[in-house]
């Protein structure tokens, strides 16, 4: 019966609702609107103020008596007791006197209503270094002792391993074990991560654990079909080629980045195809892209990022494609390849799509800045990035199986996640995860300063005005942190520091071995750091002596963000816990955002305002900004629907059973 009962939890997964429409639809927001309403927070709230009131009947408990009351109460969640859940207050006291003793934090009030909130299944919205960590560890206890496997989703191996080690104490002590798995480790190292109550571990490295399970288990994912193999002596023996225990429970930390921004992209286990036939035709039609003319020979669209081929040219390019020596699928499958080496010329960007190290092409996240190794194009997309750079084509590969970020995270059963800024995404939470949004309070009252938005017509004005920015906070001795949106324009922008006699660090894709040490000195009397999205997320960066005194840490926003939430996570880096701070948005009529979204009339009008320092210019500017904002993250959204409606065409109409994931 064990074999049968571990074996059956190993594979089981959430069947997910079909995205909803018209009456339903509407219906089902009306529900949501019911679970994230402003008064959600006082419920929790006051479920921590009961909390609070039990912290003297645990604060002189000996640590054996302590530790024995938690085993109880671990025996109780494990065997789900009658009315267990009623222990839930003086359980997560109990947690509460732990983690003072263990690792000495005791959690505030608010922290144990977000802990709360993530028990219920909640997105909780926590300001910038309010302590999440800690919030979640509260949390994963209670869910560790249930015996169903607990996983905490971070951004990059380093917050995953160093919050595994962090919070161990107060595991160890509450009688739930703790492990970490990261992009360097081998598959035993995997398993025994993975075999713990809770798991840390990465967006990325889950979805492949989790890929190249359901490839070893291949026609066996349902737990029926190996118990009735089990039961006839067939035997699958799945324990030697799995890693994983099952999904269950997922805390998703900065759950807007991992839910949203990164939601419709695909995870694909793959191996090396060689394939001479669509590395000729890619060769070809690399050629004949580079002989194309833009707004000639193809039209550029920038908001949607499509490339259209003249109609008049494209009888000249099936001629031209007829007489090669390369055959790929006839002229249609070679006019394919053309509009992707031409979407390689004109979309992707070296240091700001990709950076090229050791003569590889490596992808860089948009929306955190940083390197991803691992990962590579499809569709010949990244072939033609190297012929760009006059790179060797990489072999093709083969994709054995391919899983979105956003489908995965649908498969489980329980839910939750944290980020610093939810609130612009409620909506899309519960539409798509069934995941309500509640905004914790701050623990002290937030001195941050948002300084007016300062507009100019072109680039070169605008970055003028940051460097002068730049030195005027530095001669007060103030920390300055400047973000970007790429590796290009932070290295521009140090380029234009270099005249100055101020001194920097740079941390981006390309220069980030250091950035535990840059980021731990951002803070510090007279530091200016230039950053792309990855400086100091999921870390604080703590003020230096006599900082506070002359304003805090001042953030520069070099330009928009695709998702105004973006720009609030750059801003959350000053003002942390109370401290004091300010933030400044720089904008310019020449911004990618801008240029994409912004009607060109539009643009040159405001252009001509801001050049003769028209009334009101300012004001217009930011306010075409915002609409840009609005248009991509409606744009964006619309996407990521119609990626999740199209997986699920595809599992039902490519799959026999639901239940099996591919």
């Amino acid at each position: 019966m064990s074999f049968l009962t571990d074996d059956y939890l190993r594979t089981m997964i959430r069947q997910p609702a079909d995205l909803l429409t018209g009456l339903d639809a509407m219906v089902h927001s009306f529900v949501g609107s019911y679970k994230f309403n402003p008064g959600m927070i006082g419920e929790f709230l006051a479920r921590a103020q009961e909390v609070d009131k039990l912290a003297p009947e645990w604060k002189d408990l000996s640590d054996h008596v302590l530790r024995r009351k938690l085993l109880e109460f671990k025996d109780a969640f494990r065997r789900r007791k009658k009315d267990y859940e009623s222990l839930l207050p003086s359980a997560l006291a109990a947690i509460r006197e732990t983690a003072s003793r263990r690792v000495g934090l005791r959690p505030f009030t608010v922290q144990l209503a977000g802990a709360l909130a993530l028990y219920r299944a909640y997105a909780v919205e926590m300001a910038t270094g309010e302590g999440k960590t800690l919030t979640a560890a509260l949390t994963c206890v209670l869910n560790g002792w249930s015996g169903l496997p607990c996983h905490v989703i971070t951004v990059n191996d380093y917050l995953a391993g160093r919050d595994a080690r962090w919070m161990e104490p107060i595991y160890e002590f509450c009688g739930v074990t703790v492990g970490c798995v990261t992009g360097d480790m081998e598959a035993a190292a995997r398993r025994e991560g993975y075999n713990h109550a809770v798991t840390y571990t990465t967006n990325k490295e889950i979805v492949a654990d989790f890929l190249r399970d359901r490839l070893w288990l291949g026609n066996f994912q349902q737990a029926e079909r190996r118990q009735i193999a089990h039961l006839l002596g067939r035997s699958t023996n799945i324990e030697r080629g799995l890693v994983m225990r099952g999904i269950h429970t997922a805390i998703v930390d900065e759950a807007d980045s991992i839910l949203i921004d990164e939601a419709v992209t695909p995870l694909i286990i793959s191996r090396a195809f060689p394939n001479e036939v669509f590395t000729d035709a890619c060769m070809v039609s690399n050629e004949i892209a580079a002989n194309l003319q833009p707004h000639v020979d193809y039209r550029i669209d920038e908001r949607y990022k499509e490339i259209e081929i003249n109609p008049r040219l494209k009888a000249e390019l099936a001629d031209r494609i007829k007489s090669s020596q390369a055959q790929f699928r006839g002229v249609g499958g070679h006019m394919e390849l053309i509009q992707q080496a031409l979407t390689a010329r004109e979309f992707f960007h070296k240091d700001n799509q990709y950076v090229i190290q050791d003569g590889k092409v490596v992808i860089v996240d948009e929306f955190t800045g940083r390197q991803m190794p691992q990962r590579t194009w499809r569709a010949g997309l990244h072939q033609f990035i190297e012929a760009k750079e006059g790179l060797p084509m990489t072999t093709p590969t083969e994709t054995l199986a391919r899983l979105s970020f956003q489908r995965f995270y649908r498969l489980f059963h329980k839910l939750s996640g944290m980020t610093g800024t939810a609130s612009e995404a409620i909506q899309e939470l519960w539409d798509i995860y069934q995941l309500p949004v509640v905004s914790v309070p701050e623990n002290r009252p937030c001195q941050r300063k948002i300084l007016p938005t300062r507009a100019f017509p072109d680039q070169a004005s605008k970055w003028q005005a940051v460097v002068e920015e730049i030195e005027s906070l530095n001669k007060l001795g103030r920390p300055v942190l400047v973000g970007t949106r790429s590796v290009e324009a932070s290295e521009h922008l140090a380029r234009l520091m270099e005249k100055t006699t101020v001194w920097y660090k740079v941390l981006n894709a390309v220069r980030h071995k250091e950035e535990a040490g840059i980021v731990s000195l951002a803070g510090e009397r007279g530091a200016v750091t230039i950053a792309t999205n990855m400086a100091g997320r999921g870390t604080d960066i703590s003020l230096g002596k006599g900082v506070a005194a002359l304003g805090g840490l001042h953030v520069i926003a070099s330009e928009c963000h695709e998702a105004q939430r973006i720009d609030r996570q750059l801003f959350g880096r000053c003002a942390r816990q109370g401290d004091p701070g300010s933030a400044r948005l720089f904008i310019s009529m020449e911004d990618e955002i801008v240029r994409r979204f912004v009607p060109k009339v539009v643009r040159s009008t405001i252009q001509a305002q801001l050049q003769t320092r028209f009334f009101g210019a300012r004001l217009a500017a930011a306010g075409a900004a915002r609409l840009a904002q609005s248009a991509a993250q409606r744009l964006s959204y619309r996407r990521r629907r119609g990626v999740l409606r199209m997986d699920t065409w595809l599992e039902d109409s490519l799959s026999f059973a639901r239940r099996d994931v591919s």
